[in-house]
């Protein structure tokens, strides 16, 4: 089964509620635990993953998922570690590799989608690439039947979100705020952003960026998102918890249970 076909239908057997897609750091706070870790998310009701991979100059990420980026990378991770956690990972839940352009064009766009292909990476967010730029890569993963998976945000103009919509394949990765990812004390209005990607795209779109506690989970898929993406609040509680896998599953089960 293609990547693209896995998470398809990781958001069609939801049954009537919202995808969650949690993020993992990878090699964050080391390659094993990070594997633990995301491990412990596909038992504590993920229904997929995305996962990071390190780099030097993460600019949509925000400070917490920087220092975990930062301290990956001392502990020695690379893109060829962190595709071994999406090989382990992929038997149990589809993983979404989210990395930086650079690391992608260091390889070459051909080496770098075949390794994705043979670790079963099933999408690939690049957030630094704008779409335009993006077509060789995109055809590069169709070929291998990974969803090559765009982000917009509140502030893409209408004519950008009709050529990215069109076009987005997996999911479309809708970006509640402008700024970087964080938490963030929001309590709603994501109606009028997720209403304004669906109506641009034949995808399910799912909500990202400072969506930090299962209360604003809730509220974002009532607003009507496919699906929530959860981030630094989970890479915090990699980083804080004497078990990590274990806080996180843990974590990850009560927003699982608030998308119930």
């Amino acid at each position: 089964m293609s990547g693209a076909r896995r998470i398809a239908d990781a958001f069609t057997q939801r049954q009537g509620r919202a995808a969650l897609m949690p993020y993992l750091m990878g090699g964050y706070p080391d390659a094993a635990t990070a594997l633990e870790i995301g491990r412990a998310y596909a038992r504590s009701g993920a229904d997929l993953v995305e996962l990071g991979v390190p780099f030097s100059d993460p600019l949509a990420d925000g400070p917490v998922i920087q220092e975990a980026g930062a301290q990956a990378l001392e502990a020695g991770a690379t893109p060829e570690s962190v595709l071994e956690t999406a090989a382990a990972l992929s038997d149990e839940v589809p993983v979404v590799l989210m990395t930086y352009s650079n690391l992608v064009l260091a390889q070459g766009i051909g080496q770098f989608v075949a390794g994705l292909a043979a670790a079963s990476v099933s999408g690939l967010i690049v957030p630094d690439l704008p779409f335009g730029e993006a077509e060789e890569l995109r055809e590069a993963c169709r070929a291998e039947g990974i969803a090559f998976v765009p982000l917009v945000a509140p502030t893409s103009t209408e004519a950008r979100m009709e050529e990215i919509g069109a076009q987005a394949e997996g999911f479309l990765y809708t970006v509640s705020v402008s700024g970087t990812t964080g938490e963030r004390q929001d309590d709603g209005g994501y109606e009028a952003v997720i209403d304004r990607a669906r109506s641009h795209t034949g995808v399910p779109v799912a909500l990202g960026f400072g969506i930090s506690t299962p209360e604003q989970a809730d509220l974002a898929a009532r607003a009507g998102a496919d699906g929530v993406i959860v981030g630094s609040r989970l890479v915090r509680e990699a980083g804080e918890s004497a078990d990590p896998a274990q806080a996180c599953g843990e974590l990850v089960g009560q927003f699982a249970q608030a998308l119930r």
